[in-house]
């Protein structure tokens, strides 16, 4: 476009310049010519000025034209390019809506598979919730029944036998094997609730009531200072039934029974709160010869019992073994003793048939050789003479 517009203002500059150059000749004249001159430059100036208009506006007009022309084509080619630009761009467009929408189909599967797993997740997590509300409230209910249970001593001390008769099932112990439950002792105050049974007729007792109330107290307690004072309680209930337990005789200095009486604490909880809160608790009451064991570590001494049960039977059977060696090795000597004599024997028999095979034998044998070297003799003799009297006959 701008090399079309060139030309129209070079012609433009053109005909201005001669217009400039008419105005000035004709101001030249103005002074040397008459007026009618002057009338009829001025109408020849003013039909060249009109002829030069005309031209410019025609050539104007063929510009405009000819810029027209361009501008269309280059417009169409454009809009040509334009177009397919649009529909390259259009094709891609298509071709990722395409995709998208294959894309939008596999999330919108996606979402209905991950709502309705969300839907059955949501079921399940809910039947679960409510049998866990079960299981809570029917261990609230349990828990409370046991609470009421543990109240009475009678009911305490049956729960904790449980226990250890759950304990005993587990390692294996057999009753009236070995242990006896609720069996009296003679001389003694008071019955153990289990006694163990030992080598070398050994004894070994343990009681498994233990006072609970203070520390069920404890637990329910709902400010610091009920907390402290049963808990003072409960400590003081230990230490009193540990003196009580020691007084009962269980322990009997003629040496029936070990050195030792056990007292079986029923719950795990309970033993770790008297070693947390009163550990010179454990050493009094071992001066006192009284050994605190809760479910666990009854289970460590039951199989320190049947391991030394079993090490007195090995060491029994191990007299046993030494007993039947030493008699055998009593009656190896003897035999070895006998085998000796008869080894001589044989010996000296054997002496007797090398003297007998050998010199009696050689001293036998001698005539006979000499015997046979006669009758030898005696044959080839009687051999010449038949042979003799065959030649002479044949003569």
């Amino acid at each position: 476009m701008e090399i079309v517009l060139v030309p129209v203002l070079v012609l433009a500059v053109a005909l201005a310049a001669v217009g400039v150059a008419m105005l000035v000749v004709l101001a030249l004249r103005r002074r040397t010519r008459p007026r009618a001159v002057e009338a009829a430059v001025r109408r020849a100036v003013d039909e060249q000025r009109r002829v030069a208009g005309e031209e410019r506006d025609a050539a104007v007009r063929a510009a405009v034209e000819h810029v027209l022309i361009q501008n269309r084509e280059l417009m169409g080619s454009e809009r040509e390019r334009v177009g397919q630009e649009l529909d390259g761009k259009k094709s891609l467009i298509d071709q990722q809506l395409g995709s998208m929408n294959a894309k939008l189909d596999e999330v919108s599967t996606l979402m209905q598979t991950l709502e309705a797993d969300r839907e059955q997740k949501f079921g399940q997590l809910s039947e679960q919730l409510t049998m866990q509300h079960a299981g809570v409230t029917s261990l609230l209910q349990t828990t409370q029944s046991l609470r009421e249970a543990l109240s009475s001593t009678k009911a305490r001390g049956q729960w904790g036998e449980r226990m250890a008769e759950d304990v005993l099932r587990l390692s294996g112990f057999v009753e009236n094997v070995n242990y006896r439950k609720q069996k009296a002792l003679d001389g003694a105050r008071g019955v153990p609730d289990f006694t163990f049974l030992l080598p070398n007729d050994l004894l070994l007792h343990m009681d498994v009531k233990f006072p609970l109330d203070n520390y069920m107290r404890f637990c329910d307690a709902t400010s610091e200072l009920e907390s402290k004072r049963y808990k003072e309680d409960f400590l003081r209930d230990v230490r009193a039934r540990v003196k009580e337990l020691s007084s009962r005789d269980y322990v009997d200095a003629a040496g029936a029974t070990v050195d030792f009486v056990l007292l079986f604490i029923p719950n795990e909880q309970l033993y770790a709160f008297i070693h947390e809160h009163d550990d010179e608790i454990l050493d009094t009451a071992v001066r006192q010869r009284v050994v605190f064991c809760s479910p666990l570590t009854l289970f460590a001494v039951l199989a320190l019992i049947r391991q030394m049960v079993e090490n007195f039977q090995l060491a029994r059977t191990s007299d046993e073994i030494l007993g039947l060696l030493g008699r055998f090795n009593d009656q190896w000597n003897k035999f070895v003793a006998q085998m000796d004599k008869v080894g001589a024997r044989i010996e000296a028999a054997g002496s007797e048939y090398e003297a007998l095979v050998g010199t009696r034998r050689r001293a036998l044998e001698r005539p006979l050789h000499k015997i046979e070297a006669i009758r030898s003799q005696g044959g080839e003799l009687e051999f010449a003479g038949d042979t003799n009297a065959g030649l002479a006959l044949d003569a």
